[in-house]
């Protein structure tokens, strides 16, 4: 292909509604996935935007998650995803075929295959969403990544902490903004009344068992609580790989306290479950937007993340949750003592919490920030990039 062949189609005039396909894994467990259908169902209950979801098949994608979106409406196609060229060939005959506005692909590696395709079917209007602080990229996936970059209208970090590494990468700081990621709100709304107090003194971590999730400290850090006669239950909900959850387990039976520690596996009520309990955890190694951390917030809970970027810049320390050193054993369970011992300053900790989250994270104020992006690409009409 020659560089002519991967020069954007221009557009002579905007057209309302304003077509915009999202290109994603098709894995589900990871935030990208869900921040894609949720601008995808977001478009639908509205008239400027006509939108399509694209997924790339994982061998562990479920097809019952599929059946389950497009039940419910959500124009959903997939693509394959067993060699990098045949997902490219089969989103780009997808793309001639719904001719999109705009082309949003998010996370790693997919943003590039995604780019390519796009570049190949003439999108007019390219943008990467990268959802993580921290990537597997190679010297030739970063060369990818800049060569792309020139060739993509917007760059968007799905936090501010992930902007200031992808200018680290050498993105074009004119052209790369942060748009925070947003979660639902409204399973959330019975929160006030669960009252802090009568809830049970345990702690929730929300997280998918892999190499990014640091569940090692949390269980060494109620390890130590157990020294000092404090014995919270635990409960670890999230899917992920066997191969990073069974040493858990068997950290957990090595530490003295399994009776403690319940494997919930995949949870489909995560609100109930954290308006149930008093701390929300997320011991994590890198972060890019913790949405499972804002839903603690957001059950006002009491909340404690490792302050790592991503994390650093939703919890204001001693305001409206707690941050501890990346893998730090005593500082998180000093903080986990604290919390347990002091449920007044704990329940005024998630007061303050529950109201960050609903005022700067819903999905309402993300999906709104997204629109106003896609329209002002096209409303601006086609541009050299």
């Amino acid at each position: 292909m020659n560089r002519s062949e991967l020069t954007p189609a221009r557009v002579t005039q905007a057209r309302l509604p304003v077509r915009v396909l999202q290109f994603v894994t098709g894995g589900f467990s990871g935030g990208a996935t869900q921040v894609a259908i949720a601008l995808t169902t977001a478009a639908l209950q509205g008239d400027t935007i006509e939108p399509l979801l694209v997924l790339r098949r994982k061998r562990h994608t479920d097809p019952g998650r599929i059946r389950e979106l497009l039940a419910a409406g959500v124009p959903l196609r997939e693509v394959p995803g067993w060699s990098h060229a045949a997902t490219v060939a089969a989103l780009a005959r997808v793309c001639r075929e719904f001719k999109p506005d705009v082309l949003v692909a998010h996370g790693f590696s997919e943003h590039l295959w995604g780019r390519y395709a796009g570049l190949l079917a003439g999108v007019p209007h390219l943008v990467h969403v990268e959802h993580n602080t921290r990537e597997r990229y190679t010297r030739w996936r970063l060369a990818q990544t800049r060569w792309l970059a020139k060739r993509t209208e917007r760059i968007v970090g799905c936090s501010e902490g992930v902007r200031r590494v992808l200018l680290d990468m050498g993105m074009p700081p004119e052209r790369t903004v942060s748009i925070a990621n947003g979660i639902r709100v409204e399973p959330f709304a019975d929160a006030d009344m669960h009252v802090f107090a009568q809830r049970t003194p345990g702690i929730v971590m929300v997280a998918r068992f892999s190499r990014q999730k640091d569940h090692a400290t949390l269980l060494r850090a109620v390890a130590r609580l157990r020294e000092r006669g404090l014995t919270p239950p635990v409960l670890l909900a999230g899917g992920g790989k066997a191969g990073h959850r069974a040493p858990l387990v068997a950290l957990a039976e090595q530490l003295g306290i399994a009776a403690q520690v319940e494997f919930l596996g995949v949870h489909r009520d995560v609100p109930d479950l954290l308006m149930r309990h008093q701390i929300c955890v997320l011991s994590t190694h890198y972060e890019g937007m913790p949405l499972a951390l804002i839903e603690g917030m957001a059950a006002g809970c009491a909340v404690v993340g490792s302050a790592v970027p991503g994390v650093r810049e939703v919890i204001h320390d001693g305001i409206d949750g707690r941050l501890v050193p990346e893998a730090d054993v005593a500082a998180l369970a000093d903080v986990l003592q604290a919390f347990l011992e002091n449920p007044e300053a704990s329940a005024q900790l998630g007061a303050a919490a529950r109201a960050t989250a609903l005022g700067d994270y819903s999905r309402t104020r993300m999906n709104q920030a997204y629109e106003a992006l896609f329209l002002s690409l096209v409303k601006g009409g086609s541009k050299d990039v």
